[in-house]
């Protein structure tokens, strides 16, 4: 058993701060919660490891529920897996993996491109990661986001990892073997793509449809029957209608759900959760290709306000970067971003913990600090809810707690 003594909780669940708290952890959960002053009531001599935190604030685990843990750039050598060996592109991801632990980062939904294998890694303890939520591949149809083409049109031939298998298909046929396919190869939650992004090819804009209404339709219904929930990917015009009105379990990006307010609504009553992605085109807007450049500094106004509207409405939104930019590690950056658009610290940090453990259907064991829960926990110094940057800082980060286990926290090498 181990003992945390003295730490302020941020309680979530309530908002509000319990003072000088000890937190008791055995094994992997959390066993008791009580005001440091009635600590002498506990047997401390019993404990295997107490740690003094006081005046050290704690909060649960945080959680990004929309992240690309293998992505690297957008270069097509690097997205078809040809730039390096598969041995050190395994083990720059596992470095990934560990940072984003180490940042505080104890929960992951990895959007598309990160296998089985590491998930698999992870649970029998070979390495050091976040708990993984994954999609594996991202289904889009034959010239969507998910269609890795040159501009001439050659794909890749080689088949670089069978566990991520081409996701591209058209009509219901090849919708439904796919989706079987990706759960074979151990999708938890399948990823569709039902418009272009910003940082889609040239022709496919954030507007533009993938997929028809029976095609979505069909890919939530097999996903159900499947026990699976479907997130997707879509910034606006018909694609952003068309599966919110069908009713996917999340919206990634909704940049322009501004100029449809009713779809807002729709979401609020539909429980459709929205993961707005601030992160990534604050990346774009200045680091990407030339028309991603253009398409992303388009696109910030709007996202805001249709973020606002989203707040105003009551939809549950949650905290997700999108690669993070390509700075992996930096998760928190996103929830900053939350407040800069809107959000109180507050509400940024339910975003990123208890909201996106309901998002990630893992709330009944992580995102709050509560006896029974597991013992995912981060305790810093200093009180993000004055100065939510400080999440940003590792040298603030004091305690990265996964699982009732104490991770150890490196200096970053990324």
């Amino acid at each position: 058993m181990k003992a945390f003594i003295g730490t302020n909780i941020i309680d979530v669940k309530t908002e509000s701060i319990l003072q000088d708290q000890t937190i008791i952890v055995d094994g992997p959960s959390i066993a008791q919660i009580i005001p440091s002053a009635e600590s002498s009531n506990l047997n401390l001599d019993s404990m295997e490891e107490i740690y003094d935190v006081s005046g050290l604030t704690v909060l649960p685990g945080l959680i990004d529920c929309h992240d690309h843990l293998a992505s690297k750039n957008y270069e097509l050598i690097s997205r078809w897996n040809l730039d390096e060996p598969a041995s050190t592109n395994s083990i720059r991801i596992y470095k990934v993996l560990e940072d984003t632990l180490q940042s505080g980062y104890t929960t992951i939904r990895d959007a598309g491109g990160l296998d089985a294998g590491y998930k698999l890694a992870i649970e029998e303890g070979l390495c050091e990661g976040p708990r993984l939520v994954l999609a594996i591949s991202i289904m889009s149809q034959t010239g969507g986001i998910g269609d890795r083409v040159s501009g001439s049109g050659h794909t890749n031939g080689l088949v670089t990892n069978p566990m991520l298998p081409n996701a591209v298909v058209d009509g219901p046929d090849e919708i439904i073997h796919k989706l079987r396919e990706l759960v074979r190869c151990g999708a938890d939650v399948i990823k569709i793509a039902t418009t272009g992004g910003a940082s889609s090819r040239k022709g496919l804009g954030p507007r533009d449809t993938s997929f028809s209404r029976s095609e979505v339709r069909l890919i939530i219904d097999e996903s159900a029957r499947l026990n699976k929930k479907v997130m997707c990917h879509a910034l606006g015009g018909p694609g952003l209608r068309v599966c919110i009105e069908e009713g996917v379990h999340s919206i990634e990006h909704g940049c322009h759900l501004e100029e449809d307010p009713d779809l807002v609504k729709l979401m609020a009553e539909k429980n459709v959760f929205f993961v707005p992605t601030f992160t990534v085109y604050d990346y774009h807007k200045s680091h990407s290709a030339p028309h991603v450049q253009v398409r992303a500094q388009q696109l910030i106004d709007q996202h805001r306000r249709s973020f606002e509207i989203a707040m105003k409405e009551g939809v549950k939104i949650v905290a997700g970067t999108d690669a993070g930019g390509f700075i992996h590690g930096d998760n928190a950056h996103e929830l900053e971003l939350l407040v800069v658009n809107g959000m109180t610290p507050m509400e940024a940090i339910k975003a990123g913990t208890i909201t996106a453990a309901e998002c990630l259907e893992v709330d009944d064991c992580v995102g709050s600090i509560e006896v029974g829960k597991v013992a995912d926990m981060i305790i810093v110094d200093g009180d993000p809810l004055k100065n939510i940057s400080m999440l940003r800082d590792r040298n603030n980060i004091k305690h990265v707690i996964k699982d009732g286990k104490n991770i150890p926290i490196s200096k970053r090498i990324l």
